[in-house]
């Protein structure tokens, strides 16, 4: 079958690519000219840059495409209308992250119950600056997304004493990882009794500026956020004010509306804010692992048998088994 690579030039830049070659026509598109060209009689593509976003346009050549795989959790660069209503199946690199992304965010609250922010300041200006630190343990959590990276997260965080909670879509209790998970919409009457409000929502019209100026406002003083799910579930302005005024304590984005965040941005120099470079799910050694991942599914694929990672084209995630 002939297979497209949309966002790589050469064999080379994706591990164990060369072992599929002799079984198979392997072609590659690193931009949107060669994906014009090549799609003509492309069955499977596999997204392996999962910020690109030129498919659409082009899509009306797509007319031989069965199979999408696409190298993200989130698939909302690749997830147009078009697409979402053929009969093209969309896969997706669940799980991936999962690990990742959970020790991330056990990063980040760890480094503000232990001050590394002042901690860095301090020794900065050689200043020896005793102060008492928080203990994590009987502290409180709440994950928003409760698929593979929620669940993930919400075990680490059990494991060091933090007791978590997790939105989704319904209430509902007795699950094996959260204490109770409560429905999004009931969200935020419950958000001020948490130190901790994690962000790992995909993009969807219901998630989009979710965490808005009267979430921020229903959280607690002391409590803390951070997200890295997607940049448009966040209002940034929103959120810089409310660090500004105090109305939170800290938070920390590793998604952002514009990525890169550009230089002259006022998040740049918000108090209280830590800024990463949309990394969090990133480890040396992931670039294998996903494309691994699609090796497996092509071999399903070919076999006609049950592919995994299968996208709810609709909802526009994978959902839970």
């Amino acid at each position: 079958m002939k297979i497209l690579v949309n966002g790589a030039a050469a064999i080379d830049e994706v591990p164990g690519l060369g072992a599929i070659v002799d079984k198979h026509e392997v072609v590659f598109a690193p931009d949107v000219e060669a994906l014009s060209r090549e799609l003509p009689g492309t069955e499977v593509l596999l997204g392996w840059n999962f910020r690109g976003n030129d498919l659409e346009n082009q899509w009306g050549k797509a007319s031989d495409l069965k199979w999408i795989h696409w190298c993200g959790a989130g698939v909302d660069a690749v997830l147009f209308p078009a697409l979402a209503n053929s009969e093209v199946v969309l896969t997706n690199a669940h799980g991936i992250f999962n690990q990742s992304m959970a020790e991330f965010a056990l990063a980040f609250v760890l480094n503000e119950a232990k001050s590394a922010r002042r901690l860095a300041a301090n020794q900065a200006s050689n200043k020896w600056d005793y102060h008492l630190n928080r203990k994590v343990a009987g502290t409180k959590a709440l994950v928003f997304g409760v698929g593979g990276i929620g669940r993930e997260t919400g075990r680490l965080f059990r494991a060091v004493g933090i007791e978590v909670d997790g939105v989704g879509r319904s209430n509902r209790d007795g699950d094996a990882v959260f204490g109770k998970i409560i429905a999004q919409s009931d969200s935020k009457q419950h958000v001020r009794d948490y130190d901790w409000v994690i962000g790992i929502m995909p993009s969807t019209a219901q998630t989009d500026g979710f965490f808005n100026a009267s979430f921020f406002d229903a959280m607690s003083e002391t409590g803390s956020f951070l997200n890295m799910g997607r940049g448009r579930a966040v209002d940034e302005d929103a959120l810089a004010e409310a660090l500004s005024s105090g109305s939170i304590a800290s938070a920390m984005l590793d998604v952002f509306q514009t990525e890169p965040l550009p230089e002259d941005n006022a998040l740049w120099t918000t108090e209280n804010l830590v800024i990463s470079p949309h990394m969090s799910g990133d480890y040396a050694g992931y670039h294998a692992e996903m494309a691994q991942q699609f090796y497996d599914n092509l071999e399903n694929y070919a076999a006609g048998t049950g592919m995994f990672n299968l996208v709810d084209k609709k909802a526009g995630f994978v959902r839970s088994s």
